[in-house]
């Protein structure tokens, strides 16, 4: 922790020049970023693996009706066509994985009155008027939502709720498109799996607005990289997940056309 407490500061020394007071909250947009670029060739993979994920689609659900009354050859001929293809069912995983210790440490780096035996000087930096280790319900506290510190959160707010709606539009075209990736599975093959799916993916455009209550409950310096990870991701995702053209999709020529059920699947529980 201490360690990382330095790089922080280091970060924070490097851009003083130019943000002031603020270099320390800057200097946590720019770790984040610097983390996002490194994960970024998993993120590329996370991508093609998809897209590869969604051509297998007819070729499972194939297997699902041939090994219908049998989940363990089931599972093993699953295995052995994406080892075939060189599909790893995880790939997608891998990049939000490998980001989870570089939020930990920033959470507990600002949740932590002491570091190593001192006092942690971290604290005592802000964002603008907002200090870095405190959370919403302390920025109401001094002033309300529309004082000097509400005013931080508020405009961190607009940004989530900003690139939440930018997410939520484009995963419903996604899916109405079929290339969301959504996997195709009907009730013969796996009693009630149509329900269900049809209900996981009413509720998917919506979970980008679950940031917006993560920004409300964790320290502001947490926020920030809550925050920047969430707006790289979504330039990230529009630039490796083109939307298909409407004359495209119309046509069956669009990114997500002639992927079999698992296109129909997927609009038909869009809508």
């Amino acid at each position: 922790m201490s360690v990382f407490a330095d790089l922080v500061g280091h970060l924070a020394d490097l851009l003083q020049p130019l943000f002031h007071a603020s270099a320390t909250a800057f200097a946590i947009v720019l770790f984040t970023a610097l983390v996002r670029l490194l994960v970024h060739p998993l993120s590329r993979a996370a991508a093609r693996g998809q897209r590869a994920r969604v051509a297998l689609q007819p070729q499972i659900a194939e297997l699902r009706k041939k090994h219908a009354k049998n989940p363990e050859k089931l599972q093993k001929a699953m295995l052995e066509l994406h080892a075939k293809e060189k599909v790893s069912p995880l790939s997608g995983c891998l990049p939000s994985l490998c980001q989870l210790p570089a939020f930990f440490l920033l959470y507990h780096l600002f949740s932590n009155a002491t570091i190593g035996g001192e006092a942690n000087a971290l604290l005592t930096h802000k964002l603008f008027a907002a200090p870095l280790g405190d959370r919403w319900h302390d920025a109401l506290g001094e002033g309300g939502a529309f004082g000097p510190q509400g005013l931080v959160y508020g405009a961190l707010f607009v940004i989530v709720a900003g690139v939440a709606t930018f997410n939520f539009r484009r995963t419903k075209r996604m899916m109405a498109a079929g290339t969301a990736g959504m996997p195709a599975v009907s009730d013969e093959q796996v009693p009630g799996m149509a329900a269900s799916m049809g209900a996981v993916s009413k509720f998917m455009p919506f979970m980008s607005f679950f940031t917006l209550l993560s920004v409300a409950v964790v320290p502001l310096a947490a926020a920030l990289y809550v925050v920047t990870s969430t707006t790289w991701s979504a330039v990230e995702r529009a630039l490796l997940y083109p939307l298909p053209s409407a004359a495209g999709a119309a046509t069956g020529t669009g990114a997500g056309a002639g992927k079999g059920s698992a296109g129909a699947s997927s609009a038909a529980a869009a809508r």
